[in-house]
């Protein structure tokens, strides 16, 4: 019986290292009176291949997975349905390309504000894990 339930937390302490994901520099840009929508940035590095398939938060009514991308020499904007992270590559989320984008905000976000965000990470085997960030605000005109 003992060496069964050993057994069990090994596999699942090897089943929680595969689904890791370090986030690194989170951030998002205070926003003005009335405005709705917001992006965040972060680096994200995932131990094993995965995909950021959703995101949440309770400041909005809406959290998506954006690309900026060119097309005809204009910038577009788009949701995704999810974003890959290769195995022990960074990838970053910066304004001008992928970013998450917070949709019908409940309130203003100040600067020195920390917004609570939920990613929610897909490894191969289909299995989902949440990575809960702290976002901090900073000025509006910060890059």
């Amino acid at each position: 019986m003992f060496r069964w339930m050993v057994s069990v937390v090994l596999v699942a302490a090897a089943s929680s290292a595969l689904a890791q994901v370090e986030v690194k520099d989170p951030w998002m840009r205070a926003t003005v009176s009335q405005q709705k929508a917001a992006g965040a940035f972060m680096r994200l590095t995932s131990a094993q291949s995965a995909r950021l398939v959703k995101v949440t938060s309770p400041v909005a009514g809406v959290s998506e997975i954006h690309e900026m991308s060119m097309v005809d020499n204009m910038m577009h904007m788009h949701a995704v349905d999810a974003l890959e992270l290769p195995a022990g590559k960074t990838v970053e989320l910066k304004p001008g390309g992928y970013h998450i984008m917070l949709q019908d905000l409940k309130q203003t976000i100040k600067e020195g504000d920390v917004v609570p965000m939920t990613l929610v990470v897909e490894g191969s085997d289909g299995r989902r894990t949440n990575v809960d960030v702290k976002v901090p605000v900073k000025a509006v005109n910060a890059r």
